[in-house]
C-alpha cells in the first residue's frame, strides 16, 4: 500500500518585501495541489500590491518591483481573505498542506490578514477541519539531523535530487518543497509510513522547538543575539503585529 507522500497534497508558498514577519509583506503566493505522485499540479496564484516600498534586495531575489507590483498587483486585503479561504478549503477536503520554514510563511500570511482583515489565520480553521503542516525542513533536520550544511530550498533539492524550474517563484517553489515531501517519505519510508499528516503534524511541533533549543544554545556558545522562535507551524502572536 502506497503511503501518504505518494497520494493527495498541497503546498502553500510565497514572496515577500523582506524576513521580517511583523513588518514585512507578502508580494506573491500560491498554491499547489496534486492528487498523487505525477499527477498534474492544480496552481493558484496570487499578485498583491503591498501598498509599501519593494527594497531592491527583495526585488533582486524573485524579479517584481514596486512599479509591476502597483500596477498588476490586487490591493492585499481580498487577496489575503482568498489565501487563507484556500487554505481554508484543502484543511476541509484534508489535504496535507507543505510549507517550507512554516512559521515564516504561515506567520506572515498571519500577520497580514491581521493587518488588512482583522482576523487570524486560526480563525479560519475548525476543530473538526485543523491545518495539517508538513514543513520539509524539519522533517529533513529530524531525519537526517547529522547531515553537515544548509538545508534551504535549493540545497534540498539538490540533496533529494528534485528539479527547481524557476526558482523564487511562488509557483515553482511550492511545487519544489511539495515533491521534496514526497522524495524525502520514499527515503525515509519505514519511519514515516506508519505515521499520518495529522500525527507527524503534532511531532514536528516537538522536533522544530528541539532544533530551536539546539540553535539558540550554538547562537550562545558563538555570542550571537539572535534568537530562534521555537513555535510552530505558527510564531506567538506579537501586539505589534494587530
Amino acid at each position: 500500500m502506497a503511503g501518504w507522500y505518494e497520494g493527495p497534497l498541497a503546498a502553500f508558498d510565497t514572496e515577500t518585501t523582506g524576513v521580517d514577519v511583523e513588518s514585512d509583506r507578502i508580494v506573491s503566493a500560491a498554491v499547489v495541489v496534486q492528487e498523487a505522485s505525477g499527477a498534474r499540479p492544480r496552481l493558484r496564484r496570487w499578485l498583491v500590491n503591498p501598498g509599501v516600498p519593494v527594497p531592491a534586495a527583495a526585488t533582486a531575489v524573485h524579479g517584481l518591483g514596486e512599479e509591476q507590483l502597483r500596477r498588476n498587483g490586487r490591493w492585499p486585503a481580498p487577496v489575503m481573505r482568498e489565501m487563507a479561504d484556500e487554505l481554508q478549503f484543502l484543511a476541509a477536503a484534508g489535504r496535507p498542506l507543505v510549507v517550507l520554514n512554516a512559521p515564516f510563511g504561515l506567520t506572515l500570511l498571519d500577520r497580514e490578514l491581521r493587518r488588512h482583515r482583522a482576523s487570524s489565520l486560526d480563525r479560519w480553521f475548525a476543530a473538526s477541519a485543523p491545518l495539517r503542516v508538513l514543513d520539509p525542513r524539519v522533517l529533513d533536520k529530524q531525519l537526517d539531523r547529522y547531515r553537515k550544511g544548509h538545508r534551504t530550498l535549493a540545497d534540498l533539492c539538490a540533496h533529494y535530487e528534485v528539479t527547481v524550474e524557476g526558482a523564487h517563484d511562488a509557483a515553482a517553489d511550492a511545487l519544489a518543497a511539495l515533491e521534496v515531501v514526497r522524495a524525502l517519505g520514499r527515503r525515509f519510508a519505514t519511519r514515516l509510513e506508519r505515521l499520518s499528516p495529522a500525527e507527524l503534524h503534532t511531532l514536528q511541533g516537538g522536533w522544530h522547538a528541539a532544533q530551536a533549543r539546539g540553535l539558540q544554545a550554538w547562537f550562545a556558545r558563538t555570542g550571537s543575539e539572535e534568537w530562534a522562535d521555537p513555535a510552530w507551524p505558527l510564531r506567538r502572536d506579537l501586539p505589534a503585529a494587530a
